[in-house]
């Protein structure tokens, strides 16, 4: 009877993974993620984009937006442009910038507010809680707006910009 050899096998085994998932990370990199970055990037308002983080639920993309960008275009042409590279998951947006003291305060001063707003679905409570918080802090501007996904609330003063963006879905509220 013939006994098979151990170290053929192991090495043919080891090649066979490595190749298998080296395609897929080479696919999931240069099919996917590459170009969902490029899309980030090439939206008007977007400085930079960093490289997204996939998995089976959501995508996830960290970008920078100039002082003037306007947070609902922004994320409705990222989702837009980007639809086909992934498909149904959710795009979640992260913001790298400049964000302070003052417009943080701000935030956590009208969370509760935005929280029972959010939660009760009066979605037309939240520009006039947003304003009333902000009354109290001199230089800043509150935008707010909504789709039929999202509310989107840009902090902004002289020297910083603070987004947010509010999934409308209640159960997603956990991972402000």
């Amino acid at each position: 009877m013939l006994r098979p050899r151990v170290i053929p096998i192991v090495i043919t085994a080891a090649i066979s993974a490595s190749v298998l998932f080296g395609g897929w990370a080479i696919y999931n990199q240069v099919a996917v993620a590459a170009p969902l970055e490029q899309v980030a990037k090439d939206v008007a308002g977007v400085v930079s984009s960093d490289k997204p983080v996939l998995n089976n639920e959501q995508v996830t993309i960290t970008i920078e937006l100039n002082e003037d960008a306007n947070l609902r275009d922004v994320y409705e042409r990222i989702e837009a442009n980007g639809k086909d590279i992934f498909d149904n998951r959710m795009l979640t947006l992260k913001f790298k910038g400049k964000s302070n003291k003052q417009l943080e305060d701000l935030w956590y001063a009208s969370m509760f507010d935005i929280a029972e707003a959010m939660e009760t679905k009066t979605y037309s409570s939240i520009p006039e809680a947003m304003n009333k918080t902000a009354k109290a802090y001199k230089d800043v501007t509150v935008t707010t707006e909504m789709d039929e996904k999202n509310v989107y609330i840009t902090l902004k003063n002289p020297e910083a910009v603070k987004y947010v963006v509010l999934p409308r879905i209640s159960a997603q509220l956990e991972a402000w």
